[in-house]
């Protein structure tokens, strides 16, 4: 009675190579807005399908083998659509806004451009800037304005 989890198990590991390579499958079709998520139906899918076969050959009813996978897919479920979603607000969501940062210009700024690096907690990368007037490399800045990726920025003492 094996059957039935390894067919499971194996089309959930087929979906999630194919979600792997090519992206979330279930994506394009706009299932429930966005509630389904091909990546962690894979997961549950596979998840039943491996905890299924092993409660399966421990012995004990066939009922239980049925119980247990489904309560596990369900929390592998649950834990991936949570995780996908993180990922996808931290990687593709809107740049939390930095009006108000301070930080050095690590090249000279201009109404053309430069490049400054600031001081909030999750600022790791420079990032590029502008500014009305001229700003010499090493001063001391401070953000006033948030423009796409750029920053405009003007000298902290002003």
């Amino acid at each position: 009675m094996l059957l039935p989890f390894l067919i499971i198990g194996g089309l959930g590991l087929v979906l999630l190579l194919i979600s792997l390579v090519i992206g979330d499958v279930l994506d394009h079709f706009e299932i429930g807005d966005g509630a389904i998520s091909g990546t962690a139906l894979a997961i549950g899918l596979t998840v039943f399908g491996a905890s299924g076969a092993l409660t399966a050959t421990s012995g004990l009813a066939l009922v239980w083998a049925y119980v247990v996978s489904a309560i596990l897919a369900i929390a592998a479920y649950v834990v991936s659509v949570l995780v996908v979603r993180s990922l996808a607000r931290s990687s593709d969501g809107v740049p939390a806004s930095a009006v108000g940062l301070t930080g050095v210009a690590t090249a000279s700024i201009s109404p053309a451009g430069g490049e400054v690096s600031l001081d909030g907690p999750a600022e790791v990368e420079r990032r590029m800037a502008y500014a009305d007037a001229e700003i010499d490399e090493g001063a001391r800045i401070r953000v006033v304005a948030h423009a796409g990726s750029r920053v405009k920025v003007e000298p902290e003492h002003a």
